[in-house]
């Protein structure tokens, strides 16, 4: 199982970023699909889950300004973020979980920086 995921990078407050997560070597449609974010000396936190069917859940921090997505057919799950504040700086990680399994990406960087 893989999951990798792509967008990160350098961002200036109030900008936006799309992180992605493609996932392979599972049935995508099975799993929930999450995000989760660790600062710098920070535990790991939830950020966005979204359910095969498209129940999605956001954490208070984001609600509003992040959107979580997926689509089945290409194996990817998508983090649309926008009004991004330097708070919102940490590493993004893709995880995936179903069928009693569970399973981390690498990470991508996010940094919010003027």
């Amino acid at each position: 199982v893989q999951l990798v995921e792509a967008g990160g990078g350098l961002v200036q407050p109030g900008g936006s970023l799309r992180l992605s997560c493609a996932a392979s070597g599972l049935t995508f449609n099975m799993y929930v699909m999450k995000w989760f974010r660790q600062a710098p000396g920070e535990e790991r936190e939830s950020v966005a889950a979204i359910s095969s069917g498209g129940s999605t859940y956001y954490a208070d921090s984001v609600k509003g300004r992040f959107t979580i997505s997926r689509d089945n057919a290409k194996n990817t799950m998508y983090l649309q973020m926008n009004s991004l504040k330097p708070e919102d700086t940490a590493v993004y990680y893709c995880n995936a979980v179903g069928a009693g399994r569970n399973y981390w990406g690498q990470g991508t960087h996010v940094t919010v920086s003027s």
